[in-house]
């Protein structure tokens, strides 16, 4: 017989959709909160001088008084910056008490980038007498002119003084027509010591034109205000309960059978928690938090402009904070329901209007055979953040079969650099615009899925695999083939990589639960198009994102292993996150496990990526695997 098991979490969860009064525990920060944090910071001399708010974000409790629905204390995390001894310190607070709760330093590392590293670096490089020059020697002699753009610099060990907060500026001439990468300047970059306030140097390859403005080939227009007013959030809400559709209440949804919470988070973006299904005689959980932990994108010139360039989106830069004001009717459904958000921005609040999306679609035929069929539904949750040049949508949709599917939609405009005039580019970048070219990369994104499937433990992870049945008289034709499934019992054994041969996939299951076949139930892994790094091993941006070297990684869950690149890539050395959790080799049978995937897109830009890409996506799905005793959707009008 099947046990039957709610999880406390995703009641905690459906209280939360009751009664919405108090803030359910994993709820972001509000703009109330986080002016009542800025202020215990400032009340207690912390933000004295230049010291800095580089992030402030809810720390949150730990997962075992979530479970245990324990009362809790709203805390924020906050990381300062101490620009006059280049410092950086942790702290949590007590928000309600209006306390500090730790502080502590943390040595040898640099916090992600803001605004004022930008700032600085772009006033320090237009005052260098050095790039000055360089400019002159391309026949620029109005320095206004020139935008530059701060690059996180990296760790190329001897290529870098030993201390310091550094980035790399590099230079476009403005454009014309919005496109603000159609005129590169290309091979001036320089490197700026901000901690210091001083150039380092100037490097400069010369001999390149700047292409012309003529060049920037911008067609796409800004779109005119909407005719049709945009309807606000709780009357659609209105709407949707009318007819069914999703219920948003606070953060906290609730669509056909599903139930879960959504947040903006600073450094990630979209999060997702307390994901449950009701089966129709109880509410069961399947994760307890979705979120990307890291992304990293490499380029593949290894020029002096360009082997640097190797950005960090989520610990270098932020992706919830720069989350994107979504459109009705353009980036999501006139009707869909809009959620705002906000973020700490040094001693200021900034707001995150309608910074995630939540609506249902049709998805086409749920199941069809022969006259008989069903048609499908599906909940989308979505947000977009522009990171530079960049845009990245995050779309987390929900199926009526119990699948949940992701995808990551990239758009924005390319990374070029100048070539000669009349030239075709060279293997290293490809033609898009006469003089430009975009340059080769990859983008990769790691994913952290912490399955709680029918409960936080115990929970396994197993690997399937499919191959051919040796030739021989009990495969006489051979045409045979059969799945073979293994239980990856440690940390060590759980690095894997993909194998189309094998039809390799993960399942997490719960061993202590089954389906009326007798079979744990459980949910599986599987992945969609992927790419390897091209970044030779051992590389420096391979010692940095060392969750590159494999596709797929488990570890034992840790309520402080958060980001697979570690606290703080940015000028890491490498060997932080997965790879010095993994190394402990923590067995993983029976226990609370977190899956990490990372997604790879390898991008070969074509012109029709220019002036401004279109949508590419990729992605994986988490489905069902003896979660239910048959097809879901069955029953389905």
């Amino acid at each position: 017989m099947r046990r039957g098991f709610i999880g406390p979490f995703v009641l905690l969860l459906a209280a939360a959709c009751r009664q919405s009064a108090a803030p359910h525990p994993l709820d972001p920060l509000t703009a109330a909160e986080i002016r009542a944090t800025q202020s215990v910071l400032t009340a207690r001399g912390i933000l004295a001088g230049p010291t800095r708010i580089m992030l402030l974000d809810l720390q949150e409790p730990p997962k075992a008084d979530v479970l245990a629905h324990r009362a809790m204390p709203r805390e924020a995390f906050v990381v300062v910056y101490d620009a006059r001894h280049n410092t950086t310190t942790e702290l949590v607070i007590d928000i309600g008490a209006g306390v500090i709760r730790s502080s502590h330093i943390v040595p040898g590392v640099e916090p992600a980038l803001d605004g004022a590293d930008a700032a600085l670096a772009e006033a320090l490089v237009r005052e260098s007498e050095p790039w000055r020059a360089a400019l002159a020697r391309r026949g620029i002699s109005d320095p206004t002119a020139v935008v530059i753009f701060a690059w996180p610099t990296g760790q190329f060990g001897i290529d870098d003084p030993a201390r310091g907060r550094f980035v790399r500026a590099v230079a476009y001439l403005r454009a014309a027509m919005g496109n603000e990468m159609a005129r590169p300047i290309e091979g001036l970059v320089a490197l700026v010591d901000v901690s210091a306030r001083r150039v380092v140097r100037v490097d400069d390859q010369g001999g390149v034109p700047v292409p012309d403005a003529a060049n920037e080939r911008n067609a796409w227009r800004p779109l005119p205000p909407p005719t049709t007013p945009e309807p606000s959030s709780s009357a659609w809400s209105t709407v949707q309960r009318a007819i069914g559709g999703p219920r948003v209440d606070g953060h906290a949804i609730s669509w056909h059978r599903w139930r879960f919470h959504v947040a903006l988070r600073p450094r990630e973006g979209l999060v997702l928690y307390g994901v449950g299904f009701d089966d129709g005689t109880r509410l069961r959980s399947v994760l307890y938090r979705a979120s990307l932990s890291e992304m990293v994108v490499p380029y593949g010139d290894p020029a002096t402009a360009w082997y640097f360039r190797n950005s960090f989106d989520v610990g270098e830069i932020g992706m919830g904070a720069g989350a994107a004001a979504l459109q009705p009717g353009v980036d999501c459904p006139a009707n869909a329901t809009l959620i705002d958000a906000a973020v700490a921005n040094d001693r200021l609040v900034r707001q995150l209007p309608h910074s995630i999306a939540v609506f249902e679609r049709n998805a086409g035929f749920a199941w069809k055979h022969g006259r008989d069929a069903r048609r499908a539904r599906e909940l989308v949750v979505l947000s977009v953040s522009r990171l530079g040049n960049y845009d990245y949508g995050f779309e987390w949709t929900f199926h009526e079969d119990g699948t949940i599917a992701h995808r990551v939609l990239l758009t924005g405009v390319l990374t070029p650099k100048a070539i000669q005039p009349g030239s075709h580019g060279d293997s290293l970048a490809h033609l898009v615009a006469p003089g430009v070219a975009a340059v080769h990369h990859q983008h990769f994104f790691n994913y952290r899925l912490d399955f709680d499937i029918d409960g936080a433990t115990p929970n396994q992870i197993e690997e399937t695999e499919t191959h051919t049945l040796a030739a021989g008289p009990s495969n006489a034709y051979g045409g045979g083939f059969a799945m073979q499934t293994r239980v990856l019992a440690t940390e060590q054994v759980a690095r894997r990589s993909l194998d189309s041969h094998t039809n390799r996939r993960w399942r997490v299951v719960n061993p202590a639960v089954h389906d009326a076949l007798g079979e744990p139930t459980g949910y599986e892994l599987v992945p969609g198009a992927n790419a390897d790094p091209f970044a030779a091993e051992g590389s420096p941006i391979r010692r940095r994102a060392g969750f590159l070297d494999f596709a797929v990684w488990a570890t034992a869950y840790a309520d402080s292993e958060r980001y697979s690149a570690g606290n703080y890539p940015n000028q890491s050395a490498g060997g932080e996150g997965l790879v010095r959790w993994a190394a402990a080799n923590r067995p993983l049978a029976g226990g609370d496990i977190v899956i990490w995937y990372t997604l790879g897109i390898t991008h070969n830009p074509r012109p029709e990526d220019w002036p401004v890409m279109p949508v590419h996506e990729a992605g994986f799905r988490l489905q069902p695997s003896g979660f239910f005793d048959r097809n879901p959707v069955l029953d389905r009008r």
